[in-house]
């Protein structure tokens, strides 16, 4: 037999409805972090392929 679910009371549906929130607030927050890292990240790539551009440049005008 299958048993038959109850629905929670108020206060504990209220209870897990902060906790939700909480943990979504948390999860927006680790996002952003993430996407800055990833910024970061791409920032410095994109520095690093500029430097091998202008060195690679310096390298073929003294050839």
């Amino acid at each position: 037999m299958t048993q038959q679910r109850t629905v929670p009371n108020e206060e504990a549906r209220k209870q897990s409805l902060k906790g939700l929130r909480e943990s979504n607030h948390q999860l927006d927050l680790l996002n952003l972090q993430l996407d800055e890292f990833i910024a970061m990240i791409e920032a410095e790539l994109r520095k690093q392929k500029r430097e091998r551009l202008l060195n690679r440049q310096k390298v073929e005008k003294t050839i």
